[in-house]
């Protein structure tokens, strides 16, 4: 119980935000469910029967869902990514080929 009190003591103020500011929701529901699909994948990809396949699952999988989660179509940004670096895209600029860069060039 002490534990629990002492919590509650040292983040009072984050705790009690959303008392005084209407814009704070209480819970972070909105925020599990966008993120479930990417914490799925990631438990699922521990089933793919060797460590580096669920690895490479685990990847390709987190950056499908973080297409759909800045609004771009996955197959259109593995293409255009995989086509850039084929192409020879300059490693220092790899920042222009992630999905929310992406999103605001097309």
């Amino acid at each position: 119980m002490g534990e629990a009190l002492a919590y509650i003591a040292k983040y009072r103020n984050g705790l009690g935000r959303f008392l005084t500011d209407g814009r704070v929701e209480i819970d972070n529901n909105t925020v599990e469910r966008t993120i479930r699909p990417i914490a799925l994948n990631r438990k699922n990809a521990l089933f793919a029967g060797h460590d580096a396949g669920a690895e490479n699952w685990a990847v390709i999988a987190s950056l499908i869902e973080t297409c759909k989660m800045n609004g771009v179509d996955p197959h259109a940004w593995l293409a255009a990514t995989l086509t850039a670096i084929v192409q020879g895209h300059k490693q220092s600029q790899i920042d222009g080929l992630l999905p929310w860069n992406y999103a605001v060039t097309v």
